[in-house]
């Protein structure tokens, strides 16, 4: 009988953790199917999908850099994934062998700050792609505001903004930003093998969380800054095993050993 297998795709994707975290799991239930990193590029998106969706071996995926809105062109929206988010992150079969496109980036984003009394508090975003579309999606439930978006293209910001019913305003990266009880690095700025994330926390005040979900390298010089500020800091591992463990769950029928968090963080930063 063949093994079944997951996998992560994107491009890069040597940087992924995803496989340590989900064999860490795989091993602790003693599930016999395995977890894969795969690189796959944007031109061959469509093809290695509907390869993938063919083999019965293929329990699914996880979706990170660049495709994580291509991919909502290759699989089914039950849950009308691309008209709220707009973005996945995850590949499932259902129970009729349907592959289904969700979105896990948002609850795992909500996790690390559940405890946070966010609502009306000024927030600011750094990013407009699928990242950032699950934390926008996440922070609109919160019900925060005003929200600042940096972003190269200062027209894609604004509109994510209007997508997500949130009031705000879309500056330039770089741009001077307004006080706020949040700030979110949603871009892959300061991840391994990209440009450096280039911000002034000047304007954060002294009680502010400074949320990095860049994971590669672990300590970003975003995360140093504010720890050198004396602010809280929440790091990429956070949101990462938070919506691995919701993505673990659909692709292996049953919840990850999160009793166990302790011991896996200590895995992923050996």
């Amino acid at each position: 009988m063949t093994r079944s297998f997951a996998e992560v795709i994107g491009d890069p994707i040597a940087h992924s953790k995803s496989p340590l975290i989900h064999g860490f799991w795989l091993d602790a239930l003693e599930i016999a199917a395995d977890y894969r990193a795969t690189q796959v590029a944007p031109e061959v998106l469509g093809a290695f999908l509907a390869e993938r969706q063919a083999d019965p071996a293929w329990r699914g995926c996880n979706i990170t850099i660049p495709h994580k809105l291509a991919a909502l062109d290759h699989v089914a929206d039950p849950g009308g994934v691309r008209a709220s988010i707009g973005a996945i992150n995850t590949i499932f079969r259902s129970e009729d062998g349907t592959c289904i496109g969700t979105n896990t980036d948002a609850g795992g984003f909500y996790a690390p700050i559940a405890g946070l009394e966010l609502a009306d508090k000024p927030v600011v975003v750094i990013g407009a792609g699928g990242a950032a579309r699950a934390v926008l999606f996440a922070l609109s439930r919160l019900g925060v505001g005003p929200v600042t978006i940096l972003n190269r293209n200062v027209l894609k910001g604004a509109a994510l903004l209007s997508a997500f019913g949130l009031k705000g305003q879309a500056l330039p990266l770089g741009a001077a930003f307004p006080p706020a009880a949040l700030l979110v690095n949603c871009s892959a700025l300061g991840m391994i093998g990209q440009p450096p994330l280039e911000i002034d926390l000047a304007p954060l005040p002294d009680d502010a969380v400074v949320y990095d979900v860049v994971y590669a390298p672990l300590d970003t010089p975003l995360l140093a800054a504010a720890r050198a500020r004396e602010l809280d800091t929440v790091d990429g591992l956070e949101m990462l095993v938070g919506q691995a463990a919701v993505a673990f769950e659909l692709l292996f029928g049953v919840a990850p050993p999160r009793e166990r968090d302790v011991q896996l963080r200590a895995l992923l930063t050996a």
